[in-house]
């Protein structure tokens, strides 16, 4: 079967997530982490791709990025893969693929939901355990969006950027949206979104995004439910097809 193509439209923040084969571990060293993060900062400029929020786990990553071209986040996906994966096959003498096929990858609405999203990626480590708070786990870009602190690797997006008028004031208004966690409901938006390739936005981002891709970008419906039919002095269970 043909495999789906990838909305992918310039301007546009996307949520990308990219997974080890058969849950296998991807960074095995903080050497690994910034092996990664130096491909990364170099192809997405050479591509012209902004980052604005990552997190390398153990055995995934997530970004959220904007491309300014429509092919450029998938040319930056396949440098840093390519990179990296001779990289770790070298330092861990092994063979073969690291990742679990094609990156995953989502369209959102940057007024409503970039900050979601962010706030969703650099909590990882928090819902995973492997930190308490945010700004433990090093290799997030919690740094950079909530603590102040620039990376050649991250772009803020506008949407950070109307936070404030100064770099700390942004960061500080940043910080409160983590005093509290995220509603199963918003985790599940932002999962499913990612998962099926679905716009991550309202009615109306989606039904601009289906009109300038021509691709479906929210759930399928529901069929019918299963009707009960009496028969008798007994109840049935008849399905509709």
């Amino acid at each position: 079967m043909a495999r789906r193509s990838r909305v992918c439209l310039s301007g546009i923040p996307q949520h990308i997530i990219q997974r080890g084969n058969n849950q296998q571990v991807c960074f095995g060293s903080a050497e690994d982490h910034a092996a990664y993060v130096h491909w990364l900062a170099e192809a997405s400029e050479k591509y012209r791709v902004a980052i604005h929020a990552w997190v390398l786990m153990t055995n995934h990553v997530h970004l959220l990025a904007t491309p300014e071209t429509q092919d450029g986040l998938s040319k930056v996906m396949q440098i840093v893969g390519r990179h990296y994966v001779r990289y770790f096959n070298c330092s861990y003498c092994r063979t073969g693929t690291l990742w679990e096929g094609r990156f995953k990858s989502c369209v959102i609405d940057a007024e409503d939901y970039l900050l979601v999203c962010q706030r969703y990626i650099e909590l990882n480590p928090v819902r995973t355990g492997m930190a308490q708070k945010p700004s433990d786990y090093r290799w997030s870009s919690y740094h950079s969006n909530a603590l102040a602190k620039k990376t050649h690797l991250w772009t803020p997006h506008g949407t950070w950027l109307q936070l404030g008028k100064t770099h700390q004031e942004r960061s500080a208004a940043y910080r409160k949206l983590f005093a509290g966690y995220a509603s199963p409901d918003e985790l599940k938006k932002v999962r499913d979104s990612v998962n099926k390739g679905l716009a991550l936005g309202n009615n109306r981002f989606r039904d601009e995004i289906e009109r300038l891709s021509g691709r479906r970008m929210r759930p399928l419906k529901r069929g019918p439910k299963p009707q009960a039919v009496a028969d008798g002095d007994d109840r049935k269970q008849e399905f509709l097809l």
